[in-house]
């Protein structure tokens, strides 16, 4: 034997000797690694709160300049309003209870004497100061920027969103999401932040400069149900309703795309105020025409001073409800016959000294008829009857 033999190990007779010679692990196989779930991710981010908290002394805010403690503090924040995640987490927040949520104050006067507003812009960090940063440049005139007011005659909407909830509350009509522009018409209902609201009206095409560059807007009036409306531009309503997530009202046969074949102005039912100077009708209190026009009301009474219809004197519009998916000359005889009991009994005699008897002319408060259009949009009105003496509607007996 030579003197290089002794430094061999003698091979391995089988496969069995070869893994038990295996001294070093080559044959080992790697582990696999583990999956990484949600919850593994969920607990490493929160970990990372933690260590920012363990190293400067303070939870990581949300509203600071710094990005990298700001992404914490946000997280943070999203963390604290998910139950489920502080239920997965709470095992790891064993040192600085940093998943504690406080209590909310039951009254105004808990939230007032709480420690969270006092010297409220003391601002020590420099927060508040902006001193530094870039001035904004708005793209739009001040007066372009719409805010909410009241809505000028608000009584004639109501029964529009009365008859859109009884709708919802049927099946006839139903919330389907946003989908687009083209969904931004005069006569269509959304869902904003939990309100609803209507396109009452599309303005003419303004020109304007937006960054720049030339572009096309149009002004709406959208009237909102809790009483308010706006003059906001077409685009703006859009990005609002992009942002929270809003609704539009369509009918259950249809898809949203749809929406205002199914909205169709159907015409106006009008109350108007005599302005006539004859002792006999300016006397009359609470005298009001209640009638029906496809039509503009304005188109519609501009020769009242000419007409008998309308006593032959100049008249004022008191309301004007424009009317969707409904027969509007079927609401007026409706409206005629709840009233018919106070009809005014009046002959007018007209430019050619013939005889004329108006019929839309009925004795009764403002209040009461837009009640009624309500009712009758609402389906309630066939409970209720006109009580003359009381100048009211009345349940059936």
């Amino acid at each position: 034997m030579s003197e290089t033999d002794d430094i061999f190990e003698p091979a391995p007779s089988s496969l069995q000797d070869l893994i038990d010679n295996d001294l070093d692990g080559l044959l080992d196989a790697p582990e696999k690694p583990k999956k990484v779930t949600s919850s593994d991710r969920l607990e490493r981010a929160f970990l990372e709160i933690v260590e920012f908290r363990r190293v400067h002394g303070r939870q990581p805010s949300s509203t600071t300049r710094e990005i990298a403690e700001r992404k914490l503090g946000a997280r943070l924040d999203g963390i604290l309003t998910n139950n489920e995640k502080i239920a997965v987490l709470r095992h790891l927040d064993t040192e600085y209870d940093l998943l504690a949520v406080e209590a909310a104050p039951e009254s105004l006067g808990d939230l007032l004497a709480s420690d969270e507003l006092d010297d409220l812009l003391g601002d020590e960090s420099g927060i508040l100061d902006v001193s530094d940063l870039p001035v904004i440049k708005r793209p739009e005139a001040p007066d372009s920027v719409a805010h909410r007011v009241k809505a000028q005659d608000f009584g004639q909407f109501v029964p529009l969103f009365k008859a859109k909830h009884a709708e919802l509350a049927e099946g006839t009509y139903k919330l389907m999401p946003f989908t687009g522009m083209d969904l931004i018409r005069e006569g269509a209902f959304f869902v904003l932040n939990g309100v609803m609201c209507f396109v009452a009206e599309v303005g003419e095409d303004v020109d304007l400069i937006v960054g720049g560059k030339p572009r096309q807007k149009q002004r709406l009036r959208v009237v909102f149900e809790n009483g308010t409306e706006s003059a906001m531009y077409r685009q703006s309503l859009m990005t609002r309703l992009y942002e929270t997530q809003g609704q539009v009202l369509a009918r259950t046969s249809h898809d949203a795309s749809e929406v205002l074949d199914a909205d169709v102005e159907s015409g106006h039912i009008y109350v108007l105020q005599s302005l006539s100077k004859d002792p006999l009708v300016a006397g009359m209190k609470d005298l009001h025409k209640i009638g029906f026009s496809t039509t503009t009301v304005e188109t519609r009474i501009k020769n009242a001073a000419n007409s008998p219809t309308y006593l032959m004197a100049p008249v004022k519009v008191l309301a004007d409800y424009r009317l969707y998916n409904v027969r509007a000359s079927w609401l007026e005889h409706l409206l005629h016959r709840v009233f018919a009991e106070v009809r005014l009994n009046l002959t007018q005699v007209d430019r050619k000294g013939r005889d004329y008897d108006p019929s839309e002319w009925f004795v009764v408060p403002l209040e009461t008829i837009n009640k009624a259009v309500a009712m009758i949009m609402s389906g309630e009105i066939t409970e209720y009857v006109y009580e003359k003496a009381l100048q009211r509607l009345v349940e059936r007996d």
